[in-house]
């Protein structure tokens, strides 16, 4: 049987690039939200790493709904000495004693079919779970909170504007339900500025793109996992629309790193991208990965484009990511598909 545990060359990537910011978190506590999803057990496992790498003597709480189903998806993480489950819902969790000098919430579904059959719970769920952890924040000592947000609080992206900047006032349509993760993201943001304006908690912003790596999943409405899945198990890459739209991605570990990054050094309330500025079309994005892991895969590719079209886009600006912070990209497109890939095909059971 495969293990799920993350490559070292992606953990020691994110400690290499993260370096003396842990010194912060020595001998502290660390609480996390959504600790079970895909951003959730890159910070849980980069922060383990770290922590034992670093002799931080720091512990991490994590919120989840089903410890037993976290202790069977990350049992490394789950039997580390310096991990402690609790269990709860983010919406009205008993709070833990004792102080936490971070709090990161990544809580968030974000599955396309939660948006079309209980949109009400995702609004209440992002909203009233928000609000939550900032009390929790807030009355627990910690110095700073990381809100994992979206690039989707901009809306639809004009197709003459290559790259998004935190500073696009927008375009969403608030009496549109399809914008409901959009508009949960929103408030949460709001509710980060409140507390701030409140309380003097330090609120840290990440608007969040699109990734590539482990623990992506392979079934849902992400592109670029759906192709890898149709590569690994043997199957055309299918392409449902015109293949025009574009697309970037970042990989996992250079996601932590900028996760983390933001958490420590950023400035509190000034919204920061997450992403890749290298886009791809979806064509193009089936192409490399068909060429990355298997030259000879047919892709198929629903209907023609139409001339003359508008081409729709989902791609951050990072300028200020570069100038603010120093964050680049290390990990390239092809790469990122090819450690993701293997990751992957070590889960098989042998």
């Amino acid at each position: 049987m495969g293990t799920s545990e993350l490559a070292s060359k992606d953990l020691n990537l994110v400690l290499q690039q993260t370096g003396a910011m842990w010194e912060g978190v020595r001998g502290q506590r660390i609480f996390v939200t959504g600790g079970t999803g895909f951003f959730g057990c890159w910070i849980v496992e980069s922060f383990c790493h770290a922590n034992r790498i670093l002799g931080l003597d720091a512990k991490i709480t994590i919120l989840t709904r089903n410890s037993e189903a976290f202790a069977r998806k990350c049992p490394h993480l789950a039997s580390d000495p310096a991990v402690t489950l609790c269990a709860g819902d983010v919406r009205n969790f008993l709070f833990p004693d004792g102080d936490f000098r971070y709090v990161i919430h990544a809580a968030t579904e974000a599955r396309a079919r939660q948006v079309r059959e209980a949109p009400l719970e995702m609004l209440s769920t992002m909203a009233a779970g928000t609000e939550r952890t900032l009390e929790f924040a807030a009355t627990h000592g910690a110095k700073a909170f990381l809100l994992t947000s979206s690039g989707a609080v901009y809306g639809k992206q004009p197709s003459e504007l290559s790259h998004v900047p935190e500073d696009y006032a927008g375009s969403l349509d608030s009496l549109d339900p399809a914008n409901v993760y959009a508009e949960g993201k929103r408030v949460s943001e709001l509710l980060c500025s409140i507390y701030q304006n409140r309380t003097g908690l330090e609120c840290k912003i990440a608007r969040c793109w699109a990734f590539c790596g482990p623990h992506l999943p392979l079934d849902e409405h992400f592109a670029i996992g759906n192709f890898i899945g149709d590569v690994l198990a043997g199957r055309p890459i299918q392409i449902q629309g015109d293949g025009t739209p574009r697309r970037s991605y970042l990989y996992a570990a250079d996601l932590a790193v900028w996760l983390w990054t933001i958490l420590f050094e950023a400035p509190s309330l000034v919204p920061i991208n997450v992403g890749s500025d290298h886009d791809v079309s979806i064509l193009e994005l089936a192409k490399t990965v068909a060429a990355t892991l298997n030259p000879q895969t047919e892709i198929r590719v629903a209907r023609e484009a139409a001339v003359g079209a508008p081409v729709a886009r989902y791609v951050p600006s990072v300028d200020r990511a570069r100038a603010m912070l120093g964050l680049t990209q290390v990990v390239g497109l092809e790469d990122a598909i090819l450690r993701t890939a293997e990751w992957y095909k070590a889960q098989i059971p042998i």
